[in-house]
């Protein structure tokens, strides 16, 4: 189950957050948030160490629905390296939720991996040097 957060943790695990953040919107009384809730679930297991899952609940962190605009719940609004770059309202299946997150998530995998067949490749040569 995603981790509720607060604006007093928000900066820490959203804002200062390397790599993708999906944040939940939701309030405690709405059926569709509700329903959403197992999506989140499985998305938060498929992303487990690669993605975090937060909920905000609108009702308490007024300042944060405020400062993102969320008019409605529930509203997913999916971060990137602490910045906003997509974002969804309403009951989501988890399709379309996998969607907004992987090309990202698989973009972000390749650049890494990129990134270490780089260095081994450059450790390897000077090795040989």
């Amino acid at each position: 189950m995603a981790e509720r957060i607060t604006g007093a943790d928000f900066d820490k695990k959203v804002k200062n957050a390397d790599g993708l953040v999906l944040l939940d919107f939701y309030s405690d009384s709405c059926i569709p948030c509700k329903q959403l809730s197992p999506v989140l679930g499985e998305l938060e297991e498929a992303y487990a160490g690669k993605a975090a899952v937060y909920k905000v609940n609108v009702n308490y962190e007024e300042a944060l629905s405020a400062e993102y605009r969320v008019m409605s719940a529930p509203t997913l609004i999916l971060f990137q390296n602490g910045e906003p770059v997509d974002r969804k309202s309403g009951m989501q299946k988890k399709g379309s939720v996998d969607r907004m997150a992987g090309p990202l998530y698989w973009r972000l995998k390749k650049r890494t991996s990129i990134i270490a067949v780089s260095l081994d490749a450059h450790n390897r040569s000077r090795k040989a040097a």
